[in-house]
């Protein structure tokens, strides 16, 4: 019986250390509280009509606007699976997507709060309007 104890105490520790590290933000990364807010004014032009898109419900240009963003990150403030979204930033001369991204939580055209990245999730500035 002790071994099965022990076994069931170091498998506690291990899940337990594991769950820390999974909630913890990766080292080199910026939260959005640990940033300043940005004003919408502050913002490229491109990412001042993506935010009027996404409070008129679109169009938008890429495929992938509007889907689930993770936040596995948690460099956002932790909120249910599904709560938000993530939007492409055109950047110009990019061949592809590029690194910009505004990520929206709520309401999809009526948004809680909505967050600004120029590189690809590595920082989030929340949004002041």
């Amino acid at each position: 019986m002790g071994d099965a104890l022990n076994r069931m105490l170091r498998l506690a520790a291990a899940l337990a250390v594991a769950a820390a590290v999974m909630a913890a933000p990766a080292q080199g990364r910026t939260t959005a509280a640990e940033s300043p807010p940005v004003t919408l004014a502050e913002l490229p032009k491109e990412a001042r009509a993506v935010d009027a898109a996404i409070r008129a419900g679109g169009p938008f240009r890429y495929e992938r606007d509007g889907v689930v963003f993770g936040n596995f990150e948690k460099l956002l403030p932790v909120k249910p699976r599904g709560y938000y979204h993530e939007y492409t930033v055109p950047t110009p001369g990019a061949k592809n997507r590029g690194a910009r991204r505004i990520v929206c939580g709520g309401a999809k055209t009526a948004p809680e709060a909505c967050y600004y990245t120029d590189d690809h999730y590595q920082s989030f500035r929340r949004i002041r309007e």
